[in-house]
C-alpha cells in the first residue's frame, strides 16, 4: 500500500506542475499585485481543487463527467470567465499607460481588481477536466489497502498539498524578482502574455471533448 501511495503522490506532483490556467492565474495576480495576492489565489485554487474533491468523493462529479450537457455548460463557463481574466490583463496595459496615483503598483499601474480568493476559485471550481480527472483518474490511484472513499479523500488532500506546495513556491520565486516584474516595460509585457495565455486556455477549454 506504500508503494502504491508513493505512485500516485508521484504521479500528482507531475500533473500539479504542468503549467495550465492555474499558472497563469497565479502569475498574473502575483506579477501585478504581489506575493499576498498571488497567495491568495492559491489559497482559492487550492479550495477548489477542494471542493472538486468532495463531490467526487460524494459522487456527484461523477455525474458532470458522465453527462455531456453538464460538461458542456461548465466547460463554456470554465472558458468565457478565462477569456474575461485574459481580457481584462491586455485592457489593464491600455488603461495603466502614463498612469501613476496611490493606488498603483510600483510599476504604476493599477493592480488587477477582484478578490485574488475568489478569482483562484472560480477558475478552478469552472474547469470540468477537474471532474474528469478526479472521477477517472483518481480512483485507479488510490491505494488498495484502504476503503474507496478513503483512499480519494487521502489523494485529494495530497493533490491539494502538493498545489500549495508548487504554486506558492512559484509565487515566491516571481515576487523574490519584483523589482525586475515592476518595471513598467516588463510589467507590460507580462500581462500581455499572461492576457493571450489565458485566452489561449480559454479557447483550448471550449474546444477541448470531454474524453
Amino acid at each position: 500500500m506504500v508503494y502504491e501511495f508513493l505512485a500516485a503522490a508521484g504521479v500528482l506532483a507531475l500533473l500539479t506542475m504542468v503549467p495550465g490556467p492555474d499558472m497563469a492565474v497565479v502569475t498574473r495576480r502575483a506579477v501585478a499585485a504581489g506575493r499576498g495576492d498571488g497567495l491568495r489565489t492559491v489559497a482559492g485554487i487550492t479550495t477548489g481543487l477542494l471542493v472538486w474533491g468532495v463531490l467526487s468523493v460524494a459522487g456527484l462529479a461523477a455525474v458532470l463527467a458522465a453527462s455531456a450537457t453538464a460538461y458542456t455548460v461548465v466547460k463554456l463557463a470554465g472558458a468565457v470567465y478565462l477569456v474575461f481574466l485574459g481580457a481584462q490583463a491586455l485592457l489593464a496595459t491600455r488603461r495603466g499607460r502614463g498612469r501613476e496615483d496611490a493606488e498603483a503598483t510600483p510599476s504604476g499601474e493599477a493592480p488587477p481588481g477582484g478578490n485574488p480568493w475568489r478569482t483562484g476559485l472560480v477558475s478552478n471550481v469552472l474547469n470540468p477536466k477537474i471532474a474528469v480527472f478526479y472521477t477517472g483518474l483518481l480512483p485507479t490511484l488510490a491505494p488498495h489497502g484502504l476503503a474507496p472513499h478513503t483512499g480519494m479523500a487521502l489523494l485529494v488532500l495530497v493533490h491539494a498539498a502538493l498545489t500549495v506546495g508548487w504554486l506558492g513556491a512559484y509565487v515566491l520565486l516571481l515576487t523574490k524578482a519584483r523589482a525586475f516584474f515592476a518595471r513598467t516595460s516588463v510589467r507590460r509585457a507580462m500581462e500581455r502574455i499572461t492576457g493571450v495565455v489565458l485566452i489561449g486556455f480559454g479557447v483550448k477549454v471550449a474546444t477541448a471533448s470531454q474524453a
